[in-house]
């Protein structure tokens, strides 16, 4: 996003402002992009001195001013951002006002860093913000600012608990500025999401937001070129109310989870399919509980395919002669089966999904979350329920569909902020076209990093992290475990509990309660075991005597597939200042090394054990092997869509933008 590209003024953004698909010459603009973020890769990126200056000038002028001369301030304020939009100057004057009037509002003045991570983002660039530093003021900030030049602002989260809790507590900065606010969450009917998305800001989770956007897309028939709605109306069509706005300006919270780990994830916005034929699906699952590998077929874990050989197609073939349905010709037979045979060796309860009172729900693989009105593609989800005693499903046809690594550089603006992105700056630049700077910590950090343990077995592993968390609980300390499933956080449950260590258990859950009981993991003896980052965007607040004993400790039970996210985890300790300390308790069969590694190559890590601990100079390069190419995989599948994306709206570019 070249900067602040917002007009200063509303009407040359049209009825429906939002950046338009541009293909020629990307490839180009792509190779550019890639330099751009060679040369910004891990800078830290502070303001000019001049504009740090003004505002803490700003700040000093309005500390003990009255109402009078704040209010000229902020009128003054908003006069430049109106005119010249976000430029540096106007920026920098609104910031050191907008921290005024936060502070004689909500009775917190935002530090440096704060005002920091809100200029980079008022500049079209996503700010790492260590976890515990404040992110919600930092994004009210931004927010703010830019909802005074007059473009609508959506600030995302990660839930809906978290956007109705953001909103409430900066509801009072906003009304002080004269801005209106609302939140956008799943159970608000149509005509309360348009009035909500009316207002100067609004609090809203990425999904919704993206499905508003096909809904619109349907509602418009594709056309939001403002000419030709205006020609329309003229023709007599009868006028039709989007439910959004438009895209102007975009606040990411945690934007690496939400443009990277989620980027390929299709939104599909659906519409009633037709039956399934339920015979024909039961009649190939049950062909595929005859085969054998490798005689019959072969498995693809890295892919999550099943593979038949010539030998089990002819199998399957032999077996549907005469069949109709579903089952024919044979070459959707075979597929079928493929699908029934990932569903029997490939796919685990607990891991890859959930059996709920709905029936099967799949399990995001990176914050262990119920991932809500997603569904596999194929056949595949019809062939779980079925392993699981399910009656299947009908499908549901696609009316719409969008992706976030498509959806979000439609807007105009965007920003954003996490505490992991240094990693992948060169894919955000590649991908949206913002540059990546650190914003330094507000007060040094005082974690302590005990290292890593690699454990020959998972029952060696689970025994240590019991022992160490019976050690750090009896002391006072609390603990925060992190597992890489639901499956595994069970498991540790059913541990503690046979050890009699009292612990609460954080899985596939996305709620209210999920933030009360992270909040209460730092109470004096807590233990919390979590689904990999569970409780993402909720603080742990720890108990002043905690802070003497030596703050929060986490225990990592996993690499996860990208370094950034084991990060997330270990960097819940310590935060803003306080004590803590981190460490990991792995194993080699660790499901990273399962996927990525030979089993050979594991049996002989495991026989250079010595008292069941494998020695660094196996495990360090065993599991960074399997991280770094689990990162690659990812990155070459946003690639990939990101390519195949670009092609099809080329081809398509007559029908207008491909959803």
């Amino acid at each position: 996003m070249n900067g602040p590209t917002l007009s200063s003024h509303a009407i040359a953004w049209g009825s429906y402002p939002e950046r338009r698909d541009l293909h020629d010459g990307a490839a180009l603009r792509d190779l550019w992009r890639s330099w751009r973020g060679r040369l910004e890769r891990r800078r830290a990126g502070p303001m000019p001195t001049r504009h740090a200056h003004a505002i803490a000038a700003t700040q000093a002028r309005l500390a003990h001013a009255e109402a009078p001369a704040l209010q000229a301030g902020l009128t003054e304020a908003r006069r430049l951002l109106r005119r010249d939009g976000l430029r540096q100057d106007a920026c920098a004057l609104a910031l050191g006002v907008v921290a005024s009037v936060m502070q004689r509002t909500l009775g917190k003045t935002p530090y440096p860093t704060q005002l920091q991570a809100a200029w980079l983002i008022l500049q079209g660039r996503f700010a790492e913000m260590a976890t515990g530093e404040g992110k919600t003021l930092a994004a009210g900030l931004a927010a703010a600012v830019g909802a005074l030049s007059g473009a609508p602002v959506h600030v995302m989260t990660a839930n809906d608990y978290l956007v109705q809790r953001d909103r409430e507590l900066l509801q009072p900065l906003y009304d002080a500025l004269g801005l209106s606010s609302q939140c956008v969450v799943a159970s608000m009917p149509r005509e309360a999401r348009v009035a909500a998305y009316r207002s100067d800001v609004v609090y809203v989770t990425a999904k919704e937001v993206a499905f508003d956007y096909l809904k619109d897309h349907l509602t418009l028939r594709g056309e939001r070129d403002p000419l030709l709605l205006r020609a329309r109306e003229l023709d007599g069509a009868p006028a039709q109310t989007p439910v959004l706005p438009g895209l102007c300006f975009a606040v990411v919270d945690e934007a690496d989870s939400i443009l990277l780990d989620e980027a390929c994830t299709p939104l599909i916005l659906s519409a009633p399919g037709t039956s399934i034929d339920e015979v024909g699906h039961r009649r190939a699952y049950e062909l595929s509980g005859a085969l054998q590998m490798p005689r019959d077929y072969w498995l693809e874990p890295q892919r999550r395919q099943a593979v038949l050989t010539d030998a089990g197609r002819q199998r399957v073939t032999q077996a549907v002669l005469g069949e109709r349905g579903v089952l024919h010709p044979p070459r959707r037979a075979h597929e079928l089966v493929e699908a029934a045979l990932a569903a029997r060796m490939l796919f685990r309860r607990d891991r890859e999904y959930a059996r709920t009172r709905d029936g099967i729900a799949l399990i995001d693989e990176v914050t262990g979350r119920i991932a809500e009105g997603r569904r596999w593609t194929g056949a595949l989800h019809t062939m779980i329920e079925l392993h699981e005693g399910l009656a299947p499903s009908a499908p549901a046809l696609t009316a719409a569909q969008i992706t976030y690594q498509r959806f979000f550089p439609r807007y105009l603006q965007l920003g954003g902020m996490s505490g992991t992105l240094l990693e992948s700056a060169l894919e955000l630049r590649w991908l949206y076209d913002g540059g990546v700077a650190l914003v330094p910590l507000a007060h040094a950090s005082r974690r302590r990093w005990l290292g890593e343990r690699v454990f020959a077995r998972a029952s060696q592993q689970w025994a240590a992290v019991v022992a160490r968390t019976r050690e750090m609980a009896a002391s006072g300390r609390p603990v925060l475990i992190g597992t890489d499933s639901v499956a595994a956080s069970q498991l540790l449950s059913r541990h503690l509990q046979r050890a009699g260590i009292a612990h609460q258990v954080l899985n596939a859950v996305q709620s209210a309660d999920e933030a009360a009981r992270i909040v209460r993991a730092g109470q004096r003896g807590a233990v919390t075991v979590a689904t990999n980052i569970a409780g993402r965007g909720t603080d742990i607040h720890l108990d002043a005597d905690v802070r003497a004993l030596g703050g929060l400790h986490v225990i990592a039970c996993m690499r996860n597939r990208a370094r950034r996210i084991d990060r997330q985890l270990i960097g819940r300790c310590a935060r803003h200042g306080d004590p803590g300390s981190a460490e990991r308790v792995l194993s080699l069969d660790d499901e990273l090394l399962a996927r990525r590694v030979p089993a050979w190559l594991r049996r002989l890590a495991a026989a250079a054990a010595r008292h069941g601990v494998v020695p660094a100079l196996w495990a360090r390069p065993l599991f960074g092997f399997a991280q770094r190419a689990a990162e690659r995989a990812d990155r070459q599948h946003r690639r990939n869509l990101r390519l195949a994306d670009r092609d099809a709206a080329e081809r398509h570019a007559f029908a207008g933008q491909p959803e």
